[in-house]
């Protein structure tokens, strides 16, 4: 979660919001949000993204923050890639430019036990991917599927859904989400 702190500070400045309003918006202590932005605490993704719908900007947005004038990239090694997650769950991006491009591709893994949490999830995209190993139970709606290697969904991410590792290896993914939401 490289340059959290230096990305967060960036994104509440542009939206002329100081520490403490922050802060108190989002539910976070003062010294939680002078921590991050220090670089001296990691937030969960939970954690940001509760102080990220504040400013408001997505999670997508926010790791796609030009720190600096850069020409457009093309090609991206593995390293490349940004990591937007934490925990059991991976969620590998890649790009720096979710603002600029109106996808969102992720490279995902979830171990064993990962669960996205009870509460299911919904944004306002379209989302898919499709299964490269394991095996990942997917909840939309009320529909629930276990998809294995191959196995692929498709769907109004409007609609509440969840994603759980019920198995006992890790479970890739290659996703996509238009436009960005995560």
């Amino acid at each position: 979660m490289e340059n959290v702190g230096i990305r967060l500070k960036k994104a509440r400045e542009t939206h002329g919001l100081s520490q403490r309003q922050l802060a108190k918006a989002s539910g976070v202590s003062n010294a939680m949000i002078c921590l991050i932005e220090r670089g001296k605490s990691n937030p969960s993704l939970g954690l940001l993204k509760n102080v990220l719908d504040v400013i408001p900007i997505t999670v997508s947005e926010f790791f796609s923050l030009e720190l600096e004038d850069k020409p457009a990239k093309v090609f991206y090694k593995k390293d490349e890639l940004t990591e937007i997650g934490s925990g059991l769950i991976s969620y590998l991006q890649l790009g720096s430019n979710a603002q600029k491009i109106n996808l969102q591709f992720m490279y995902e893994c979830y171990q064993p036990g990962a669960d996205t949490g009870r509460s299911m999830l919904h944004h306002e995209t379209e989302e898919g991917g499709i299964v490269i190993n394991g095996h990942i139970e997917v909840t939309v709606g009320d529909k629930t599927r276990i998809l294995g290697p191959g196995d692929a969904y498709l769907f109004n991410s409007r609609t509440p859904h969840r994603f759980r590792n019920m198995g006992k290896e890790a479970c890739t993914l290659v996703t996509a989400c238009t436009p960005p939401s995560f």
